[in-house]
């Protein structure tokens, strides 16, 4: 008997943002996310996974004070800088300078409670320097991603901005329920066109 949970969103919205196209090429770190592979060898990742692994997210970050989001891919700028806004979180979009995490003399150096990086490939500065710090970090996290210093390992398709929006909304959705506040933003209103 195949027990079916509700998801925090209908599974429909989960699926028109594509969240749950994965790549062709797969590391065995991701393996345990993939639902199925395509014939074409595309894979398609877990929406039930991931599902849970959000709301675990929220938890751990909703009583945080201090959070970090890093994008340097353009697909991920615009709704890591609506979830810092909303959840007032630092955002780091384009280039992640080395030292902001490690060097307390330089200017913008930050000492977070978590960190989210958008893409654990294009994100490593800020992974490396976490490490080093022992900051503990969220990735969203593709077919073809190393997550062997990611701490909770969101799978999904970190290459489309809807996708990426789509994410971000209900992250800061969940962690804006969870410390009471109020939230009417749309997922339109983090990129998803």
């Amino acid at each position: 008997m195949i027990m079916k949970t509700k998801l925090l969103i209908p599974r429909e919205k989960y699926l028109s943002a594509g969240v749950h196209i994965g790549m062709t090429s797969k590391t065995a770190d991701m393996k345990r996310f993939i639902y199925k592979v395509r014939p074409n060898g595309l894979a398609v990742l877990n929406v039930g996974m991931l599902d849970k692994r959000i709301e675990h997210a929220a938890n751990m970050l909703a009583p945080m004070k201090r959070m970090l989001i890093v994008s340097r891919k353009e697909n991920g700028q615009d709704p890591a800088k609506k979830f810092g806004e909303v959840i007032g979180a630092k955002v780091i979009a384009g280039r992640f300078m080395p030292g902001s995490l490690t060097n307390p003399s330089y200017k913008h150096f930050f000492e977070p409670e978590a960190i989210i990086v958008v893409d654990p490939a294009a994100d490593k500065q800020a992974i490396k320097e976490s490490i080093t710090m022992r900051i503990p970090i969220i990735g969203l996290a593709d077919t073809f991603n190393d997550t062997s210093f990611i701490d909770v390992v969101l799978p999904c398709n970190n290459k489309g901005k809807k996708s990426v929006a789509l994410i971000m909304w209900l992250l800061a959705k969940l962690i804006k329920e969870k410390r009471g506040e109020e939230f009417a933003l749309q997922p339109e209103d983090f990129g998803y066109q």
